[in-house]
């Protein structure tokens, strides 16, 4: 039997994290480490021109970037930004803010040689800007996998070393909302990238480590093909609920 409050109280609680700074952390179904670079496609591997290059590619496909915070010199517990604590270190919009994310190339260039090692921060649902569906890896793979049985089609998948994110087309926050209250239970584990978030892009390299494709996007100038959210959303909260999973809020 569901428990109509608590359910309310969990969508506000979720809806919460589409806000600006919900945290940080991609048609092709080909598994894999990503480290090809057809023409159009952002490239896959590290390096300064690398990151120049990824930024570049994913202007040309109309999604407009941001450069993100460095981590700082002392690893993982260090970030360009002026907080000593920072929880994101390298995985957030700092100099400029989210709010000048754009897709115009001569401005990306322009970040990109200036702050070469700046990690690609997208700015999720804005403009022509894919959302994204986020949790972490475990329960992310098994998600991807059901819905392969499935035959469902995905678009790119990115994967930062605790957590992937499936890219889907653009969605309005009561659209999601009416999606999320269908369901019987929603994990806090469970993210969501919509207008006013964002999310780090291969190949940048964050406070956590490197983000790569776990499905890269198919070669082409065009932008890649995207699912509805609806194809996703129902998979990772079977992926995060199933019986014996304890699935982690991380």
């Amino acid at each position: 039997m569901r428990e109509i409050l608590g359910k309310r109280r969990r969508l506000l609680s979720l809806l919460s994290g589409l806000l600006p700074g919900s945290g940080p952390a991609a048609a092709g179904r080909r598994p894999g480490g990503g480290g090809g670079n057809g023409a159009g496609r952002p490239a896959a591997t590290g390096g300064k021109a690398a990151t120049a290059e990824a930024a570049a590619g994913l202007a040309r496909w109309g999604w407009p970037v941001v450069p993100g915070a460095v981590p700082g010199p002392r690893g993982r517990g260090g970030c360009s930004c002026p907080d000593p604590d920072c929880p994101f270190p390298g995985a957030h919009p700092f100099e400029p803010g989210l709010l000048a994310a754009t897709h115009d190339a001569r401005m990306v260039g322009w970040w990109w040689g200036e702050r070469p090692n700046a990690p690609v921060l997208l700015a999720t649902g804005q403009g022509a800007a894919p959302c994204a569906v986020s949790l972490p890896a475990v329960a992310a793979a098994r998600a991807v996998a059901e819905l392969d049985r499935e035959g469902v089609r995905l678009g790119p998948v990115v994967a930062s070393p605790t957590r992937w994110a499936l890219l889907v087309r653009p969605y309005s926050l009561e659209r999601l909302g009416e999606l999320l209250y269908a369901q019987d239970m929603v994990p806090g584990s469970l993210r969501f990238h919509g207008h006013g978030g964002y999310l780090a892009l291969p190949p940048s390299v964050t406070g956590q480590g490197r983000v790569r494709w776990v499905r890269e996007p198919e070669p082409g100038d065009a932008a890649p093909w995207l699912p509805d959210v609806e194809r996703v959303v129902g998979a990772a909260v079977t992926a995060l609920t199933r019986p014996g999973v304890g699935a982690p809020d991380a």
